[in-house]
Formats: structure tokens, C-alpha cells, sequence
């Protein structure tokens, strides 16, 4: 008996890790793909969370999330798939310097292997900054990606917009 309890208070442990480790999204809602008796469903969740170096840009995120008894202690390996949609909500500001490829956003997809990332892309001639994501495992990732772009646009009453390129690393 006390070691199935140790057993059930590890696991809670790490599923509280897990959730820790998640980037902060906040949840818009859920739709079940898959009804599971007394344990959590499977689900498509869509969240959004702000670009945390340029102000002004939300990204939207859905993913599928695995129920069951190992999505339940957090120990499931989710999909890789994924969708994104980034949109320009305010005026543009940069908050710091910006590195093509520099990850914006992750999520652990599996206990220990598997990440979803979402990496940032300045176009600069083209003004738009360009958002990827994707999975991948400490081996082997996945083909299965999204990407959304997003100009950068001067707003009503604004003279100009800042160039993304003015902003890269040399």
C-alpha cells in the first residue's frame, strides 16, 4: 500500500514539473476528440500567449493534448501536431535585440524527449516577422510544422513602424 501511494505522489510530482515547465499560454478553450471513461478525454486546446520581445504581437496556438491515465499524471506523449496563427494586436516595440531562430515559446510533449517549439524569423525585407512551430525529440523530430507571418504595420494615428531588420543581431 505505501508504495502505491509513493508511486501516486512521485507522479504528481513530476506532473506538477511538467505543467511548470510549460510555456505561459494562456488557455482561449478546449474541444474533446476523444471521450475517455473516468480519466481526462483527449482534446485540442487553443491558447495564446504575446511574442516577449516585440510588444504589440499575439500568437494563437492549437494542439492536441493525450487523456487517459498517462495524460492524467502527465506522463502521455501528445502528438506533434500543432497549428499557429500570430497577429499583429498593437502598436510594434521591440523590447530587445532579436536572433533569427530564436525560440519564442516551448512546451514539453512527452515526460522527457519530445518539445514543442515555436521559433521567431525576421523578414526583413518584407518587414514581417515570421513565427515556425514545430516538434521535436532529443533523436528524431517531426515533419508535422505551422508557420504564420506577420507584417509589420503602421497603426491609425501612427507616423511609422519599426523595421524588424533595424532590430537583428549582427
Amino acid at each position: 500500500m505505501k508504495m502505491w501511494i509513493s508511486v501516486a505522489l512521485l507522479s504528481l510530482m513530476v506532473a506538477a514539473l511538467i505543467v511548470a515547465a510549460t510555456g505561459e499560454a494562456d488557455e482561449i478553450g478546449k474541444v474533446d476528440t476523444r471521450f475517455r471513461f473516468l480519466t481526462p478525454d483527449d482534446t485540442i486546446r487553443v491558447e495564446v500567449f504575446d511574442d516577449p520581445d516585440i510588444a504589440g504581437i499575439a500568437c494563437y496556438l492549437s494542439r492536441a493534448k493525450t487523456g487517459g491515465i498517462k495524460g492524467a499524471v502527465g506522463v502521455a506523449e501528445d502528438t506533434s501536431d500543432a497549428s499557429l496563427d500570430c497577429r499583429q494586436i498593437g502598436s510594434i516595440q521591440f523590447r530587445s535585440r532579436l536572433k533569427d531562430g530564436e525560440k519564442v515559446f516551448s512546451e514539453r510533449r512527452s515526460l522527457i524527449f519530445k518539445e514543442l517549439q515555436i521559433v521567431r524569423y525576421c523578414d526583413a525585407e518584407r518587414n514581417s516577422v515570421v513565427y515556425l512551430v514545430y516538434s521535436d525529440r532529443i533523436i528524431e523530430g517531426s515533419p508535422k510544422n505551422s508557420v504564420s507571418a506577420v507584417p509589420l504595420l503602421a497603426l491609425p494615428g501612427e507616423d511609422s513602424v519599426a523595421h524588424c531588420g533595424d532590430y537583428l543581431h549582427s
